[in-house]
């Protein structure tokens, strides 16, 4: 195995209603638990959305109402999933744009508490961008020599992502073998709210990455304007980010 590992990792892959992660839901999940001696740990599970299956979405990854309405919701199995994920780094193709996020909602909502802060993230996509700038199918074969069979399936993909980062590992002697290096190399900059709406500067601080104030700092917009805290709160923002904001205002205060 050419990762080194200190603790477990997951890779992960999600299948979803959309890619609105406030307002979207999960549809199928799959894990593959990467032990520090190389064991592998794979769990697929689709999941009851409480919401329709657009048919934009089915047209990708092919699963319809009737196929989740036995299955059940996020918030039923929430406490299950955190206790398997519970000490383990986290691995992903676009998982820190898209598929970390709206997990984290996904766990907001359901109101079960996972500290996601201790983590490292590896995003595989990143790695990939930087070097190739490709797709997944394209880095499975560029990497793998290997045709990505069912595609847009959640477990095909994850399985196919791990895959990709241990060749990448292999052949780019500069990006690091340990999740510290992999991470950092594939983090374009340090998301705090993993919505990318609040991230730190070159100093550590938070500040904004979007709107009128992006640059500045959180503690000292609110500061000055403290009805933009409350113009965010009554906005369509995810809750984590509404979580963070919240600690960043009562620290001021």
């Amino acid at each position: 195995m050419n990762l080194k590992l200190k603790r477990p990792i997951i890779f992960f892959d999600l299948e979803t209603t959309g890619v609105d992660t406030v307002h979207d839901r999960i549809v199928e999940i799959s894990l593959v638990k990467i032990g520090v001696d190389g064991e592998k740990v794979v769990k697929t599970r689709r999941i009851n959305p409480e919401m329709p299956i657009p048919p934009e979405a089915t047209a990708v990854h092919g699963i319809t109402d009737e196929d989740v309405a036995g299955e059940p919701t996020f918030r039923q199995i929430a406490k299950s999933l955190a206790q398997f994920i519970e000490g383990c780094d986290f691995g992903g193709f676009n998982s820190n744009r898209f598929d970390l996020p709206m997990l984290v909602e996904e766990f907001m909502r359901a109101e079960v508490e996972v500290d996601f802060k201790r983590r490292r993230y590896i995003d595989v996509q990143n790695i990939f961008h930087k070097k190739e700038q490709r797709t997944l199918v394209a880095a499975y074969k560029f990497y793998c020599d290997k045709d990505l069979d069912n595609a847009h399936s959640a477990e095909a993909d994850t399985l196919a992502t791990y895959e990709v980062l241990e060749a990448q590992i292999e052949r780019y002697g500069d990006i690091g073998d340990s999740v510290e290096e992999l991470a950092a190399f594939s983090t374009h900059n340090e998301v705090v709210d993993f919505a990318g709406r609040i991230v730190l500067n070159d100093k550590g601080e938070e500040v904004f990455n979007f709107g009128k104030y992006k640059g500045r700092k959180v503690e000292d917009v609110f500061r000055t304007e403290p009805s933009y805290y409350s113009w965010m709160m009554q906005g369509d923002f995810s809750l984590y980010t509404k979580k963070i904001i919240t600690e960043i205002r009562l620290r001021i205060k």
